[in-house]
């Protein structure tokens, strides 16, 4: 309890702006949702096989995982609020839109007949009695609907649009219990919380509340225009999921800033490649640190074949991810975080194990937890079958997990980037790949052409950390981030100082 406390007293501006990014976006999809929904279905409500087939629409919508929405809209929508505010209300729509249809169609036909007779219009109708009957089940679905956009709402972390979804991700990262539960609690009482507003919102008549909606979303969709759009001078950096990538964004933005008037926006913890690559791509984001290996082995349409040096890695990524996408790969740093494999330091003596191919002792007694991603490359598992010739047992789990297998001792093998502050963490052996399976990977500033002819003054800036950083000082950031919960702005900062890269 002490640490829960302490983390939150830590952090508590990170939580308050965390929380105001969930609310806005919450509020914001489920209000829009209303304002799509309610009409469509006073439209089909009556009309029988119209609204069956669009209940089924919108129904099969709602089945597909939010994560795949989200890749799907990014090459559309950018990264950011926009893109997932456009996936809450895919998720919100068929609620509310079931309810409304729902409360319309149990309406006694007796009333319809009357108000008929009397010579009421259908808006007269709606306006009179219709919408007032209707109310509590139309409630229920809009109740419905915002539990499942806050819930989802965890998922925009993912993509740069914040929210209490960051701390989940961010404890899930850096195995830290007291960040999960702060963003899973805090999710779940503004869930509660918006079930009362709700409640309260039902008290008012129908004018008040269209009006007061769509004030309120045409007020929200001014506010999620990215920073750049309203500031021209903004140049956008984004990273990927973890400590390094945010330090090396931060240590970006500390160079840049210094010395030109260029304004930098950060977009920390995205969780995948494809979906910086593709924002980089449209425009979204301007910038972010990629590895050389990544680009020969995952960006490039045709992998080429490279030999293990680095030097020749590096220019082929520059080269191929020019010719392909007008993409500009800047100088590499001096480190590599490539794959490893990694066992406890207690298990490698007892089994005398210090390469990869000593695993062969090991096959069929050893657990390997591998990620998703790790398990299906060519210069992962299916290059420890390949090259190696194990067939190991294996477990695929998310990558921050594994090293509580590891600690538990579920797990002896994982992967592992050579410079996971974990390697430290949990007293590890990284194991020496004497076949050469696992390439070159450096890290360099990947941006667009044109945002390099915008901002030509950016590449030497840049260029100051080529060859900088080693492994043990790419560790030790990573460790003072991870373990002693460090700000990532803070070590940037600090090792630009004691480099004399920054005063």
């Amino acid at each position: 309890m002490s640490d829960l406390i302490q983390t939150f007293m830590e952090r508590k501006e990170d939580w308050l702006k965390a929380l105001l990014e969930h609310v806005h976006i919450s509020f914001l999809a489920l209000v829009i949702s209303i304002i799509l929904a309610f009409p469509l279905a006073i439209f089909i409500a009556k009309k029988r096989k119209l609204s069956e087939i669009i209940l089924q629409i919108t129904g099969i919508m709602q089945t597909i995982p939010s994560l795949a929405i989200l890749g799907l809209l990014i090459p559309f929508l950018g990264i950011g609020k926009f893109s997932a505010i456009v996936t809450l209300i895919v998720y919100a729509l068929f609620p509310i839109l079931q309810n409304t249809v729902t409360g319309f169609n149990e309406i006694d036909p007796s009333l319809q007949e009357a108000a008929t007779a009397f010579g009421m219009s259908k808006w007269e109708k709606l306006k009179k009695f219709e919408f007032a009957l209707a109310l509590p089940v139309i409630m229920s679905g809009i109740r419905t609907a915002s539990v499942l956009i806050i819930g989802t709402a965890t998922l925009a972390a993912l993509i740069g649009a914040g929210g209490l979804g960051s701390f989940i991700l961010l404890g899930i990262d850096r195995n830290n219990g007291a960040l999960i539960f702060i963003g899973a609690t805090s999710s779940a009482l503004l869930a509660v919380l918006f079930n009362m507003i709700i409640g309260f919102i039902e008290r008012f008549n129908m004018k008040t509340l269209l009006i007061s909606f769509t004030g309120i979303a045409l007020l929200g969709i001014m506010s999620v225009l990215p920073m750049s759009m309203m500031q021209p001078n903004t140049l956008v950096i984004a990273g990927k999921l973890g400590a390094e990538p945010e330090i090396l964004i931060n240590m970006y933005k500390e160079l840049i800033e210094a010395e030109t008037a260029i304004k930098v926006e950060l977009k920390v913890n995205f969780g995948k490649t494809s979906f910086l690559y593709e924002a980089l791509k449209n425009g979204k984001i301007d910038v972010y640190p990629e590895f050389s290996g990544t680009i020969t082995s995952s960006l490039l349409a045709t992998h080429p074949k490279v030999s293990n040096n680095p030097r020749e890695v590096y220019e082929t990524a520059k080269n191929g991810i020019y010719e392909q996408d007008k993409l500009v790969f800047l100088s590499p740093m001096a480190y590599q975080n490539t794959y490893a494999i990694a066992i406890p330091l207690d298990y490698a003596k007892e089994n005398g194990i210090d390469s990869i191919s000593d695993l062969s002792r090991v096959e069929q007694s050893a657990i390997a937890g591998f990620s998703l991603e790790f398990n299906d490359r060519e210069d992962g598992n299916l290059g420890l079958k390949k090259v190696y010739g194990l067939t190991l047992n294996v477990r695929t789990i998310e990558p921050s997990l594994r090293y509580k297998g590891i600690q538990s001792g579920e797990i002896q093998i994982v992967d592992a980037y050579s410079t996971d502050s974990q390697i430290r963490e949990y007293n590890l052996k990284v194991l020496e790949d004497d076949k050469h399976l696992f390439p070159p990977y450096q890290v360099a500033p990947l941006m667009r052409e044109d945002v390099l002819k915008k901002y030509p003054e950016i590449k030497p800036i840049l260029e100051k950390l080529a060859n900088k950083i080693t492994v043990d000082e790419m560790i030790d950031m990573n460790y003072q981030v991870n373990v002693l919960n460090k700000k990532s702005s803070d070590v940037a900062r600090g090792y630009l100082q004691k480099n004399g890269l920054l005063k």
